[in-house]
């Protein structure tokens, strides 16, 4: 079962890109897809310590992280309904959401130091113990198990949409941006559901290398980004919304 045409929690993973013919030579890989992966992290970055840079500086940096959620939105959108653009999209948005990322992490480590260089090692560490866990095939990724993590995925990607365009009316959702019990829960299941997307990233990718064409390990790069980056984001929340609560 997908919604929306899905096979997995992210847009990048769909059968619409792979399906299609290539004549260029070469098939995705592995290596190629982790070489992206940590090209684009690194644009990332540089963004990010730029607006954190700024934010310390005193600058209103409100309109950076906001450009970079709608830069980055607009890429999404782009890339899946032009994979071919993907090369020069996927870099663009490793871009853009550097500036959103830079703009969190430093009003959050203003309040609370540090938070968001643990926030990154408890990231990579999910990140390997995930991939550990698909590898030794101890949580099998099954239809019925891509059905429930697809469905969590796009519900908590709404609300978090509906509630960001509530902010520009001055709308506040306390009871998914605050520190009550509900808005501590609704994290960690968000946490939860983007460390199991990474199970439905990885099946996906293994069962496609060697198949799909090389230049779509820049959808492969992208579905990742997507991922992590989310991962990142739910993590850093949390533990804001725990301190500031205990």
């Amino acid at each position: 079962m997908a919604i929306f045409g899905l096979s997995t929690s992210n847009p990048a993973f769909t059968n619409h890109f792979w399906d299609r013919p290539s004549r260029k030579m070469g098939r995705m890989s592995i290596r190629g897809i982790l070489i992206k992966s940590l090209f684009c992290l690194a644009l990332t970055s540089i963004t990010a310590g730029y607006t954190w840079k700024l934010f310390f500086e005193g600058a209103n940096i409100k309109w950076y992280t906001n450009g970079g959620i709608i830069v980055s939105l607009i890429c999404s959108v782009l890339i899946s309904f032009k994979p071919q653009w993907a090369k020069w999209l996927v870099i663009i948005y490793a871009l853009s959401k550097g500036f959103l990322l830079g703009g969190i992490s430093a009003y959050v480590h203003k309040s609370f130091p540090g938070f968001p260089f643990q926030a990154v090692g408890m990231t990579l560490i999910t990140f390997f113990v995930m991939l550990l866990l698909y590898s030794a095939r101890i949580i099998k990724v099954t239809k019925q198990f891509k059905s429930v993590v697809i469905s969590a995925a796009v519900t908590i990607f709404t609300i978090y949409i509906i509630t960001w365009i509530l902010r520009f009316f001055d709308i506040e959702v306390s009871f998914i941006r605050g520190t009550s019990w509900f808005a501590i829960g609704f994290n960690v299941i968000a946490a939860i559901v983007a460390s199991l997307s990474l199970l439905l990233d990885f099946d996906y990718i293994e069962r496609y290398r060697g198949r799909a064409p090389k230049e779509r390990e820049w959808i492969a790069t992208w579905g990742l980004l997507v991922t992590l980056i989310w991962l990142y984001v739910e993590i850093l929340r949390l533990m804001r919304k725990l301190a500031t609560r205990f």
